[in-house]
C-alpha cells in the first residue's frame, strides 16, 4: 500500500509540475453565462427528429453543410475533403474534392455550388466539378475558419471567418479561449472585392438573410446568440443582438426566405461548459491536458426555428442522439429540412411542410 502511494503522489507531483512547465494553446478571458432556458414550452423535449429519413448513412463522415441542385440531389461536404453527391435512390459519388474542408453549401442563381472551406477560402464550383478560388483574405487579414455562407438575390455572398487565430480541428480552443476572432463578410462576384461587415465576433458560425434580405443574421456559436447586420433602411451599417440565451450553442444557420430561420444545436447547453467560461486559470490548463479529459458534448439531437423578430418558434429533438445527433445545419429546401452533422455518418431528411 505504501508503494502505491507513494507512486500516486509522484505521479501527481509530475502532472503538477507538467502542468506548471506547459504553456497554455490559449490566452483565455473571463465570461460569465446566463443561466440557461429550460426546455419546456416550445422547447419541450420531443422525438420528431426520429422520423427523418437516413441518407449516405455509413459511407460518408462529417457532413458538416448540404445543399440540393435543381434536379433534387444532395450535395454535402466531408472530413476528407470531398464534397459528395447523393441521387434519389441514396447513391452517394464524388462530385468534387477541394483539398481542405468544406463547410458551407449553396447554390448560385448560375447553378454554382459555393463553398466555405475551412481551409482554402470561399470558392466556386461550376456543375462539371471545377473549382475556383474566389477570395481568401479581407483587409489584409488571411481566412483562417471560412465557415458558412448565404447568397443574396443581387449575387453577393454573405460569409463567415469564424476564427482568425483557430484552424478547424481546433475549434474547441476559440471556446475555451472566450475572444471575439471572427468576422462577418461580403464578396461581390462582380467587382471580386471581399468586404469586412463585424468584426470582433465570438466565433462567427451561421449565416443567414432575411426574407426581404434588409438584415443578415450571423451566429455567435460561443455566446449562445444570433446577431443581425442591418443591410437597409435607417439601421443600414448598424448591428443588434437577434436572440440571446439560447438552448445550445449554435451552428449552422438557414432562412427559408419565406419568414423563418432554422438553427442548427450540434448539443444542449453543457454545464460544465457553462462554469467554465468564467474560469480563464481552469481553462488555461485544461486545454493543456488530453481532449478525452475535456468536458464531452451530449449525444442529442437539436433544430430550433425562429421567426423574423427572433422568437423560437418550433425546436426539433432526438433526445437519444441515437438517429441524428451533433447536428451543425438544418437546410430548408420545399417541404423538407435537411439536416447535416459535423461527425455523423448519415444526413437527416425530414419533412416539415
Amino acid at each position: 500500500m505504501k508503494k502505491l502511494l507513494g507512486l500516486l503522489g509522484l505521479l501527481i507531483a509530475l502532472a503538477v509540475i507538467y502542468l506548471a512547465i506547459t504553456p497554455s494553446p490559449v490566452d483565455p478571458a473571463a465570461w460569465k453565462p446566463p443561466v440557461a432556458p429550460l426546455l419546456t414550452g416550445v422547447l419541450e423535449p420531443n422525438d420528431t427528429l426520429m422520423k427523418a429519413e437516413l441518407l449516405g448513412r455509413g459511407e460518408i463522415h462529417g457532413p458538416e453543410d448540404t445543399a440540393v441542385d435543381a434536379q433534387g440531389r444532395v450535395y454535402a461536404g466531408l472530413h476528407d475533403g470531398r464534397i459528395v453527391r447523393i441521387d434519389a435512390e441514396d447513391n452517394v459519388e464524388t462530385f468534387a474534392e477541394t483539398g481542405g474542408r468544406p463547410l458551407g453549401l449553396d447554390f448560385d442563381a448560375q447553378g454554382n455550388l459555393i463553398v466555405a472551406d475551412a481551409y482554402k477560402g470561399l470558392l466556386r464550383i461550376d456543375p462539371q466539378g471545377k473549382t475556383e478560388v474566389l477570395t481568401t483574405s479581407a483587409d489584409g487579414i488571411p481566412f483562417a475558419f471560412t465557415d458558412d455562407l448565404d447568397i443574396a438575390s443581387d449575387g453577393r455572398i454573405y460569409f463567415s471567418d469564424a476564427s482568425s487565430k483557430f484552424q478547424q480541428p481546433e475549434y474547441l480552443l476559440d471556446l475555451f479561449e472566450g475572444r471575439p476572432h471572427g468576422r462577418l463578410l461580403r464578396y461581390d462576384p462582380a467587382t471580386g472585392k471581399t468586404e469586412t461587415l463585424l468584426k470582433d465576433l465570438y466565433f462567427a458560425n451561421g449565416i443567414a438573410l432575411s426574407q426581404n434580405e434588409d438584415f443578415v443574421l450571423v451566429n455567435e456559436t460561443y455566446r449562445y446568440r444570433i446577431t443581425r447586420y442591418w443591410l437597409k433602411g435607417d439601421k443600414a451599417g448598424t448591428h443588434d443582438v437577434f436572440i440571446d440565451n439560447l438552448p445550445g450553442m449554435p451552428d449552422n444557420l438557414q432562412g427559408d426566405r419565406a419568414g423563418t430561420f432554422w438553427v442548427a444545436l450540434p448539443t444542449p447547453r453543457n454545464p460544465a461548459a457553462d462554469f467554465l467560461q468564467d474560469q480563464p486559470f481552469l481553462k488555461a490548463q485544461l486545454t493543456k491536458l488530453p481532449q478525452w479529459m475535456w468536458p464531452k458534448p451530449q449525444a442529442y439531437g437539436f433544430v430550433i426555428a425562429l421567426d423574423e423578430q427572433g422568437q423560437i418558434v418550433r425546436s426539433l429533438h432526438d433526445t437519444s442522439g441515437s438517429h441524428l445527433r451533433m447536428i451543425t445545419s438544418a437546410k430548408p429546401v420545399g417541404d423538407f429540412l435537411y439536416l447535416g452533422s459535423l461527425d455523423n455518418d448519415r444526413i437527416g431528411k425530414l419533412k416539415i411542410h
